[in-house]
């Protein structure tokens, strides 16, 4: 069974949550997180191609800086957004960020 590492936000630096939204990959997930309430890790990837290996990375950073949490159901991972918890340690950047993003 995975165990997931999950980090309380507290310990989150302001660097490394940048860091994991800069990536366009990576923020195009945490758009479709934060548009429904959870998904898959193949739902959450942003396209059909993107190997496993890269796919598996991109959702450990997101976690590691405190966006996602993952817990398996069955054989499925499933991803959900901490933006409640992420808002509370930085107020505003996850909206205006998504916001902002390009199309």
């Amino acid at each position: 069974m995975p165990r997931f590492t999950h980090p309380r936000l507290e310990d989150v630096p302001l660097d490394l949550a940048l860091h994991a939204l800069a990536d366009p990959n990576r923020l195009g997930m945490v758009a479709r997180l934060a548009a429904t309430e959870r998904l898959s890790c193949t739902d959450a990837a942003p396209c059909e191609t993107i190997p496993k290996s890269t796919l598996s990375n991109h959702l450990k950073l997101l976690r590691s800086a405190g966006l996602i949490e993952t817990t398996q159901a069955g054989r499925e991972m499933i991803n959900t957004l901490r933006r409640s918890d992420f808002d509370q340690r930085f107020p505003g950047l996850l909206e205006a960020v998504l916001a902002n993003r390009p199309d």
